[in-house]
């Protein structure tokens, strides 16, 4: 690789990783948020809420990453027209598709990453994002209370917690339990803990008692209890299997869904399996779109606000035709093939454009008039 390509790549490198970086980072903030309620009113630990906040990061980065280009690449090519680099470069006879040089590499390392999180990386992490959010809801029961709430966990148990300490106790616990209908049980404890085991919840009851009525006696019997321990799995009727969605499964799966998929689901793997393998193609697309507005054309001295704002404009319009296009698609799998057409045309009218095409945009240079001699 020659040093100016070399020079061009770092220079659009480095901008692509502060910018995905920057925009990876705003959004990860915004959805790690919404997962603090997990430790703030559920009891989870710090561990399984930075697990989950990691599991989230994939999910944004297909979107962050091809726009992690496109401003790199408008940024990168722009300062080099500025200071009049550029202008040097092509006075040694660097030719557009020379200048792209650098600039396809970088959306070649960009293919890649994006490729790695289609097919494994997407799917893996929003699997274990889901396992261990059904998990915490289905298993960990002490995750569901909040404070002052009567919570019910199946049409066997109600919960109600007045409030939890700093140790993560709970004062003030009463429970209903109907596991015999007839026969419906109260319990009422000062304080108590809950215990999240492999064999299961558990909560553990300090003084309190237990209370249960006799319709054919009509008498109330009452234990006084110093400690009580109560199995909260054999109330809960958790599933024991769960459906994964389109988002959850790898590319094979999405291709070959079971058999017994009804005619609608298997046209939603259809379409996630082929947005999949886009998704690294717009790093292609959003790499050549600024380099088709700003190589072509004379050197403008007083800017290229036109075809920057030019640049702006196609990736916008590409990006709204995208997005019509899937949803157009999720309703027909005759509109697949368009999805591909919306993805690759701005590769191809970009690559045309350095090949042979020009831009006019911006301030005409001022004709010579001509000069008559007598």
């Amino acid at each position: 690789m020659a040093s100016l390509d070399r020079y061009i790549l770092r220079q659009c490198f480095g901008v692509m990783i502060f910018v995905t970086a920057a925009l990876s980072a705003a959004i990860w903030l915004a959805q790690s948020l919404r997962l603090i309620d997990l430790i703030v009113n559920r009891g989870l630990s710090i561990e399984i809420f930075l697990y989950l906040a990691l599991l989230i990061l994939p999910r944004f980065l297909d979107i962050v990453l091809p726009i992690g280009v496109f401003i790199a690449v408008l940024f990168t090519f722009n300062r080099l027209t500025a200071e009049s680099e550029l202008v040097v470069m092509r006075s040694v006879g660097m030719s557009h598709l020379a200048l792209a040089k650098p600039v396809l590499i970088l959306a070649g390392i960009a293919f890649v990453i994006l490729m790695s999180l289609s097919v494994y990386f997407l799917p893996a992490s929003n699997r274990a994002f889901k396992d261990l959010h059904f998990e915490i809801r289905n298993r960990f029961v002490s995750s569901l209370l909040q404070e002052g709430t009567f919570t019910t966990i199946s049409d066997k148990l109600t919960i109600y917690i007045r409030s939890r300490d700093e140790r993560g106790e709970v004062v003030g616990l009463m429970i209903n339990d109907n596991r015999e209908p007839h026969r419906p049980v109260t319990i009422l404890a000062e304080r108590g803990v809950f215990a999240d085991t492999p064999g299961g919840s558990r909560i553990v009851m300090v003084n309190g008692n237990r209370q249960q009525f006799d319709p054919e006696t009509r008498k109330l019997s009452l234990l006084t209890f110093d400690r009580y321990t109560l199995d909260l799995d054999s109330l809960h009727d958790a599933p024991l299997v769960r459906f994964r969605e389109a988002e959850e499964r790898f590319l094979d799966e999405l291709f070959f869904p079971p058999a017994d998929a009804d005619p609608a689901m298997r046209l939603g793997f259809t379409i996630e399996a082929h947005r999949r393998i886009l998704i690294p193609l717009s790093a292609l697309s959003f790499s050549l779109i600024p380099l088709a507005c700003l190589l072509p054309g004379e050197f403008n001295r007083r800017g290229q606000f036109k075809r920057i704002l030019a640049a702006i404009v196609i990736a916008f319009l590409f990006e709204l035709l995208d997005i019509g296009v899937n949803d157009l698609a999720a309703r027909s799998a005759a509109a697949i093939p368009l999805m591909y057409v919306t993805d690759l045309l701005p590769f191809i009218l970009g690559f045309g454009i350095l090949l042979r095409g020009n831009i006019r945009l911006g301030f005409r240079r001022p004709r010579v008039a001509a000069v008559s001699t007598p």
